[in-house]
Parts: C-alpha cells; sequence; structure tokens
C-alpha cells in the first residue's frame, strides 16, 4: 500500500478539526466558569458523568470544598452545578477522544506501514504535544484548587497556546503530504510571513492572558481606553516592578492585547501588499486573501467583544476567529516554504 496515503491525510484533519472543536468547548468552559467544577482527575472513570442523584450529590459535595465555591460559588444548588460540571465534562472527554483518535490510527498506519519514516516522526511529535497539551490541563486546573477561586493565567496561556500550535503543527504535517511538490519561492517574503505568525503567536498569547484575568470586563470602549471599572473597583497602574502591569494587571494586558492587534493588522496588511509584487501560485493568492479576510473580521470581533463586555458567544467567536487566522497564517506559510 501507498505511504503516506489518503488515509493518512483524512486522520490528520480530523485531528485538525477535533482540536477546532476542543478550543471552542474550552472559550465556552473558561467564559462560563466551568473549568474548576471537576476537582479531581479519573482518566478512565471520569469518562462518565454522574448518573444518578446520590452521585451527582457527591461530586457537588467534592466540589463544595474548594476556594470557587467557598468564596464566589456559595450560593449554588445542584443545577447551578450541573450548569458548569457539563462543559468541564464535556471538555474532557472530548481531550481523551482526541487522544483515541491520534494513537490508535497512528499504530495502525505504523504497523501496516503506511507511513514514511518522516512522517512517523512528525507523528511522534504530535503525540508528544497532545500528551503535554493534557498535562497541561491538569496543571492549570490545579492551580485553581489551593487557595484562590481561579486558575493561573499563565497556566491558562501555556494550555490554549499549546492547543494552537498543536493544531497548527498537525495542519502543517497534513499539508505536507497534500503539497508534496512547491514551487521556487522568494526568501525574503517567506520571512515577512514567518515574522507576522511569531506575532501572531504572541497575541494569541496574550489573548489567553485576558481570558484568565477577567480583563475583558474593564475599559470597555474603543479606540480609546476608559476608566476600567472591575468588581466595582477602579482599576489603575499601581504594580512594581512596572513591567508587571503588562503581565498581571488587567488593563496593561488590554493595552497590550490593543496594540498587538493593530500590530497583527499592519503586518497582514504588508505581506498582502508585499505579495502583489509577486508572481504567485493559486494556493499562494488564496491564502494571502484568506489572511486579509480573516484578520478584518477577527479585529471587528475583537472590538465588538471588547464594547459588549464580552458575551459568552462573541467571546467563543472571538477566539474562533484567532483559530482560523493561525490556519490562515500556517496555510500561507507552507504555500511560500521549501
Amino acid at each position: 500500500m501507498k505511504k503516506d496515503n489518503k488515509r493518512v491525510v483524512y486522520w490528520l484533519l480530523t485531528g485538525c478539526i477535533l482540536i477546532f472543536i476542543m478550543v471552542i468547548v474550552g472559550g465556552i468552559t473558561r467564559l462560563t466558569h466551568s473549568g474548576l467544577s471537576i476537582s479531581n482527575y479519573k482518566l478512565i472513570s471520569g469518562t462518565i458523568p454522574p448518573m444518578n442523584e446520590v452521585e451527582w450529590q457527591e461530586a457537588f459535595d467534592l466540589y463544595k470544598q474548594y476556594p470557587e465555591y467557598q468564596k464566589l460559588n456559595n450560593h449554588f444548588d445542584l443545577e447551578d452545578f450541573k450548569d458548569i460540571y457539563f462543559w468541564e465534562w464535556l471538555h474532557r472527554v472530548l481531550g481523551r477522544l482526541i487522544g483515541i483518535v491520534f494513537i490508535i490510527p497512528f499504530l495502525y498506519f505504523l504497523v501496516t506501514k503506511q507511513l514514511t519514516k518522516r512522517t512517523t516522526k512528525k507523528a511522534i511529535i504530535l503525540l508528544f504535544m497532545g500528551g503535554f497539551q493534557g498535562f497541561l490541563g491538569w496543571y492549570m486546573v490545579k492551580s485553581g484548587l489551593v487557595d484562590r477561586p481561579d486558575v493561573s493565567h499563565y497556566r491558562l496561556a501555556a494550555h490554549l497556546t499549546t492547543a494552537f500550535l498543536t493544531f497548527a503543527y498537525t495542519f502543517w504535517v497534513a499539508l505536507d503530504l497534500i503539497f508534496p511538490h512547491r514551487k521556487e519561492i522568494n526568501t525574503s517574503f517567506r520571512n515577512l510571513v514567518r515574522f507576522g505568525l511569531v506575532i501572531l503567536i504572541i497575541q494569541i498569547i496574550y489573548g489567553a492572558f485576558v481570558a484568565g484575568l477577567d480583563a475583558g470586563w474593564i475599559h470597555n470602549h474603543w479606540p480609546m481606553m476608559s476608566e476600567g471599572k472591575f468588581m466595582h473597583e477602579t482599576v489603575y497602574i499601581e504594580q512594581n516592578p512596572l513591567y508587571k502591569n503588562f503581565i498581571e494587571g488587567k488593563s496593561g494586558v488590554q493595552f497590550v492585547h490593543r496594540i498587538l492587534a493593530y500590530i497583527v493588522v499592519i503586518m497582514i496588511v504588508l505581506i498582502w501588499r508585499k505579495s502583489k509584487q509577486l508572481i504567485l501560485s493559486k494556493y499562494q493568492v488564496i491564502g494571502v486573501a484568506a489572511l486579509l479576510i480573516m484578520v478584518s473580521i477577527q479585529f471587528l470581533l475583537g472590538v465588538f467583544t471588547i464594547l459588549l463586555q464580552v458575551p459568552v458567544w462573541l467571546g467563543v467567536a472571538h477566539q474562533v476567529g484567532a483559530f482560523l487566522l493561525l490556519s490562515a497564517m500556517v496555510f500561507t506559510l507552507h504555500r511560500f516554504s521549501k
């Protein structure tokens, strides 16, 4: 049987779709503050949710032992708990499903010798990235079970960014198989796209910082940042040393996220303008056009997310926009790479 065949491509693209769904559910989980509803980790038995009232009450009683209930949600009844439990449970089940979808077909393709050595090495890297992503999820949740009713925004950013990077690499490997032959490339233009990708990843990290600190709830004006209000307290730049305001302060983090949004737009417009000076293939044209369209949509989603104070549906749409923009950037870079 031919190696690196269509079945392998479908397997990789299925993984991309599942990671995409995982990111959506993860966004809903974060925006509904559901992530700390399941405080224990059971790899196998945790796949099955509580099946009767006794089991539900046991899960609720366990939740009551941790800071989120004691400091924020002590008004919750069992029905409220069930609502937040669902999203975290679905998020974890999807994680297990992705693991199965990657591991079992990989072993099958390996045994039946349908993978080249090059693709086998890439697949092993993907499996490692997936396992590391699962570990970061557990590590993130753990940070909210000690003395604070929320997860560390650093760990949240690591968890989310690793999910995006795992998708990006999976997509790249699939593109390697879909497009085995590439035309001669313009090195300086390729490097420009590479730089754009780096800026976009930094912006994704800061988007996670904003989510982790609930920084979208303040400064809900555009284009200027109004006086920030959060939990009925005025938000000021007040941390020492000063740089901590831009990685731990709500106002500072939102400020950096806004500035990076303008930089990402400028970078992609520059990529589009530079591409006009080149003779492009069909897919290179598609990639650059997709970048321009997606950055425009994503910028508007970001503005309305701030103006409307982060409704769940719009917050999720903004996260999906980041995912699709990253997809367009990866596709474009691949079309201009050796």
